[in-house]
């Protein structure tokens, strides 16, 4: 498995990969059709965000995650590829990028991705009664400190702070062929 920076030519996997991990989730409300999403996908995450991809050998892309700043914004993993070490290879680079720290949202329901992020060194450092978000699904914020934590396992959100400036590498770089 290897991560490279995502192009705008990896579109229609993230959003395929995205639709896929939110039909799981199904206790949340859709907010948003398909072709939206899709819309959104190219026209603002690949646009605004640093994205990464993880993809196995054949080139298939099996997760991604979406920058912003000091914000992972996403981080999905393909269902048929969950327990394989993907979003442990996708979080490890995050962590590389931003050594200084991190934070994300996820939602209080997901207590598997949840479980997952206390696994990985993060701690949740705010609980919502989800008003701040499209679907008013209660959430969690969660904060890695950073390589230079004061205390393990300590989630201290002034050190999960970014350097400033920021990649643009989403879009930027051409994608590999493809097998059909």
């Amino acid at each position: 498995m290897r991560v490279r920076a995502a192009g705008a030519c990896d579109a229609e996997f993230l959003a395929d990969l995205y639709l896929a991990a939110r039909e799981g989730m199904t206790s949340l409300p859709r907010v948003h059709s398909d072709d939206q999403t899709r819309r959104w996908i190219a026209e603002r995450v690949l646009v605004d965000d640093e994205v990464w991809v993880a993809e196995h050998g054949d080139a298939r892309v099996l997760g991604f995650a979406a920058l912003a700043g000091d914000m992972l914004d996403h981080l999905y993993v393909d269902p048929g590829a969950h327990g394989r070490g993907v979003g442990g290879v996708l979080l490890q680079k995050v962590k590389e990028l931003r050594p200084c720290g991190f934070r994300l949202w996820v939602f209080q329901q997901n207590t598997g991705a949840r479980r997952f992020y206390e696994r990985h060194g993060l701690a949740a450092v705010e609980l919502t009664d989800g008003a701040g978000n499209e679907e008013g699904a209660p959430d969690a914020l969660y904060a890695w400190p950073g390589r230079a934590a004061v205390s393990p396992g300590r989630a201290d959100v002034s050190r999960a702070r970014a350097p400033s400036g920021r990649s643009r590498a989403a879009g930027s770089r051409s994608c590999p062929r493809r097998s059909p």
